[in-house]
C-alpha cells in the first residue's frame, strides 16, 4: 500500500539525469509548480553511472600511461600498479562532489523545485497521477526523462555476463575480460580495464569495431587499441550461448569460443522504463522500445512529453539537455516548439581518444562533391612534444561552396579538438575562414588549423602560405 502524501503540482518530472535536471530547471523558471522524482541518486547516469564515472577512470588510466613516460622526460618514478579500491574511492568521491556542485542542484532548489532522491520507482496510476515511494502526485503535466538501461539480448547462458555498470561496480581488475560489442560503451570498457591491466578481447560480429563512426576512425582506434595489447576480433558471427567455465565464462559462437574471468556485454541500449506502467498513462512505445515521441516531444498520451534517452534520440548528453529544454517549454506553455538542426560533437576517453562531429566520408560523398584533408599527429609539434605522435585529425570538405562537412579525430585531445571544429561547422565557417584562424603554437588545434590550410590550398589551387588565404582583403 503506498502511504504519504497528495500533493497536486503543475509539472512532475520522472528521473534526475541531464534531461530530467534541465526539464525541471526550465518548468520552474516558467512559473511551474515542479516536482522532479528520481529513483535513485540525483544526477542519473551521466553522474553515477556513465561519463563522470568513466571519465574518472580513464584519467587514472592516463595518469599510469603518464607515469610509464616519465622515465623518457628524466623524471623518477617508482613505479607500482594500481591501488584499486582507493580508485574505486576516488570515483565515489568526483561523483558526489559532481551532484554537490556541478549540476545545478543549487539552481533547481533556488527555482523552486522540489527534489525527490531515492523515491523509489515511480509508476503512472493514471494519464496525471505518478505514485512512488513517498505517495502520489497528483500533475497537470508529465515529463519523463528517466534514460536508458544496457540491453540483454536473449541468449543462453545471459545472466552470466556482466553489463558495463557491473564492470564499474567489481571490487578488483580481473585477471582477463572479453568485451562484446564494440560501440562507445564497449570500447570504453575494453580501454579502461586494458589499462588497468585486464587481458582484455574486444569482440564484434561486424566487420570493425565502431561501426557508426568514419571508417578511418575505426581503423585508427584499433590499431590504438592492437598497440596497447587488447585483442580485436572482429567477424565473429552470432553468439550461440554463453557458459561456465573454469576460467570463469565461456562465449560460444560461429564454431569458435572466447573465456575469461568476466563477459562483459555492450550491446547497446534500451529505453529504461521497467516498472513506470507507462500503458497507464496511455504512452506508446516505438519499435525499437523506445517512447514514441513526435518532433515537440510529445508522447501518445495528452499531457505526457518525454526527453532524453529514453527517446532514442542522440543519445548523448547534450542532446539530452536540449530535449529537457523543449519538452519543459511545449509543456509548459502549450508551445510547438522544435528543435533546430545543430551540429552534435561525440567521442569517448579511450586510448586512443577518439570523436567525431558531422558527416563521415562516406555519408558525405552521397551528396558531395568532397574534399579530404588529413593530418597525421606525428607532423604536429605539440603531440611530439607529449610523447603521444599516434593519430590524426580529418577534415572533410564541400567543394562546391567550400563548407566543413565533418571532422574526425583520433588520438590525444580528440574530444577537445573536436569541440573547436563543431564550433567552426555550427558557425558555418567556409574552410577559408577556418584556416585564417591562428591557433596558438604548440597545441593539438595545430592539427585542425592545418587540416583547413591544406584543404583551402588544394581548393585555391595554391601552397599552403598563399597571400590571399592569408590577407584575403589585399587579394
Amino acid at each position: 500500500m503506498v502511504t504519504g502524501t497528495r500533493d497536486t503540482l503543475d509539472v512532475v518530472v520522472l528521473g534526475a539525469g541531464p534531461a530530467g535536471v534541465i526539464a525541471a530547471l526550465r518548468a520552474a523558471r516558467l512559473g511551474a509548480n515542479t516536482a522532479l522524482l528520481s529513483d535513485g541518486a540525483f544526477g542519473g547516469m551521466a553522474a553515477n553511472d556513465g561519463p563522470v564515472p568513466v571519465r574518472t577512470l580513464a584519467h587514472a588510466a592516463r595518469l599510469m600511461r603518464e607515469a610509464q613516460q616519465m622515465p623518457d622526460y628524466g623524471v623518477p618514478t617508482a613505479g607500482g600498479g594500481v591501488d584499486y579500491l582507493k580508485l574505486l574511492a576516488r570515483v565515489q568521491d568526483v561523483t558526489a562532489a559532481v551532484r554537490r556542485g556541478s549540476l545545478l542542484r543549487t539552481e533547481l532548489e533556488a527555482a523552486g523545485v522540489s527534489v525527490r532522491e531515492h523515491s523509489g520507482a515511480a509508476r503512472f496510476v493514471d494519464g496525471g497521477t505518478i505514485e512512488h515511494d513517498g505517495g502520489r502526485l497528483r500533475a497537470g503535466k508529465v515529463i519523463v526523462c528517466t534514460g536508458g538501461a544496457p540491453r540483454r539480448p536473449s541468449i543462453p547462458g545471459i545472466e552470466l555476463t556482466a553489463t558495463h555498470s557491473d564492470a564499474w561496480a567489481l571490487r578488483e581488475v580481473p585477471e582477463s575480460m572479453v568485451v562484446l560489442g564494440t560501440g562507445a560503451t564497449g570500447v570504453q570498457v575494453a580501454s579502461i580495464f586494458n589499462a588497468l591491466g585486464c587481458r582484455v578481447t574486444l569482440v564484434d560480429a561486424g566487420p570493425r569495431i565502431l561501426k557508426g563512426e568514419d571508417v578511418a576512425v575505426s581503423h585508427g582506434v584499433r590499431a590504438g587499441f592492437e598497440a596497447s595489447g587488447v585483442q580485436v576480433a572482429v567477424d565473429a558471427g552470432r553468439v550461440e550461448r554463453f557458459e561456465a567455465c573454469p576460467a570463469g565464462v565461456r562465449m560460444v559462437h560461429a564454431g569458435n569460443a572466447f573465456a575469461a574471468a568476466v563477459i562483459v556485454v555492450a550491446a547497446g541500449w534500451v529505453a529504461n522504463t521497467r516498472g513506470t506502467a507507462l500503458e497507464h498513462a496511455g504512452v506508446a512505445l516505438d519499435e525499437r522500445g523506445f517512447i514514441r515521441v513526435d518532433a515537440h516531444l510529445r508522447t501518445t498520451a495528452p499531457g505526457v512529453w518525454a526527453a532524453g534517452d529514453v527517446t532514442g534520440r542522440g543519445m548523448v548528453v547534450h542532446e539530452a539537455v536540449r530535449q529537457g529544454v523543449l519538452a519543459a517549454t511545449n509543456a509548459v506553455l502549450d508551445a510547438d516548439a522544435v528543435l533546430p538542426e545543430q551540429v552534435s560533437p561525440t567521442g569517448s576517453f579511450t586510448d586512443p581518444e577518439y570523436a567525431s562531429v558531422g558527416l563521415t566520408e562516406e555519408r558525405a560523398r552521397r551528396a558531395h562533391d568532397v574534399l579530404v584533408a588529413t593530418v597525421p599527429f606525428d607532423s604536429v609539434p605539440r603531440p611530439i612534444i607529449d610523447g603521444r605522435p599516434a593519430g590524426f585529425c580529418k577534415l572533410i570538405v564541400d567543394r562546391v561552396h567550400r563548407r566543413i562537412l565533418g571532422c574526425h579525430i583520433v588520438g590525444e585531445r580528440a574530444v577537445e579538438l573536436a569541440q573547436v571544429a563543431a564550433t567552426a561547422i555550427a558557425g558555418e565557417l567556409t574552410v577559408e575562414q577556418l584556416a585564417r584562424v591562428p591557433f596558438s603554437f604548440p597545441t593539438y588545434a595545430n592539427a585542425l588549423g592545418r587540416a583547413a590550410i591544406t584543404a583551402a590550398a588544394e581548393l585555391d589551387g595554391s601552397h599552403m602560405w598563399a597571400v590571399d588565404l592569408l590577407h584575403p582583403e589585399i587579394a
